[in-house]
């Protein structure tokens, strides 16, 4: 392959997806960790590749750990996945492909395929779910006051794969609550510093429309039960967010 290529992942806790992701990174020359002290295994499995530098860093919120991540990666051509996304052989290939043109893009969108424990899942609102992954560090960055969802903001020529990364975010209905219960505390504070005001009926408004448009107007009623408890997460994530956004302004005023 022409290019070499960073592998970028940030952790925590990820003991039971850790070799699977070093695996994947096979095709990179060097693996950069950012681990927020995880207090499993997932360190001392990484340590066991030789390709692997670990940074451990308290974590702040996704943009900040991957900020970091880029930062010290060591090629310009960085490929940056979460724990519980695979990359099949056929992608894969792709990559090395498009890796040895002369006309490559500077950035590259992958599409994703979701998993909801071990289940695909064909709507739901994830039939356009796509992100960056592969892409040149020197023409992109992760914009600062995204702390959850991060966006990369691209300063060059555009790219999409047409196979698919396999995306397992969902190994199981209380995890994947959890985890959209804290994406919702970091939106709320996203929103706080950005002087947005806490307002129950836009709270219960929003909330409303998140589970039509998600088990409605994104066809999740043909995912089945499945389809169901997205659209009661989903819905959960954004009431939480402006939880989060009350309290925000609760504290505020007690500072006071």
């Amino acid at each position: 392959m022409k290019e070499k290529i960073s592998g970028l992942i940030i952790t925590f806790n990820e003991e039971k997806n850790m070799q699977e992701i070093l695996d994947d990174f096979s095709i990179c020359d060097e693996i950069i960790v950012v681990d927020s002290f995880s207090a499993d295994q997932t360190v001392a499995i990484a340590q066991k590749n030789p390709k692997v530098k670990i940074i451990q860093h308290a974590f702040e919120d996704f943009t900040k750990q991957r900020n970091i991540a880029l930062d010290a990666a060591a090629n310009d051509w960085v490929l940056f996945l979460d724990g519980d996304e695979r990359i099949t052989p056929e992608l894969r290939q792709e990559i090395i492909s498009e890796m040895n043109r002369s006309d490559k893009k500077d950035a590259y969108y992958f599409y994703r395929k979701f998993y909801f424990a071990g289940k695909p899942i064909h709507f739901s609102g994830t039939q356009t779910d796509k992100n960056f992954r592969l892409f040149r560090k020197s023409k992109c960055r992760y914009v600062a006051h995204k702390k959850v969802h991060e966006t990369l903001e691209v300063q060059g020529a555009i790219g999409i794969f047409n196979n698919k990364l396999q995306h397992f975010s969902v190994t199981d209905y209380e995890s994947y609550k959890k985890k959209m219960i804290h994406y919702g505390v970091l939106k709320g504070q996203e929103l706080f510093a950005k002087g947005k005001q806490f307002g129950p009926f836009t709270q219960y408004l929003k909330s409303t429309f998140k589970f039509f448009k998600t088990f409605f107007l994104r066809l999740g009623f043909l995912d089945g039960k499945e389809g169901f408890q997205l659209a009661v997460l989903q819905t959960l994530s954004v009431f939480e967010t402006y939880e989060s956004l009350k309290k925000e302004h609760i504290n505020r005023k007690r500072r006071k």
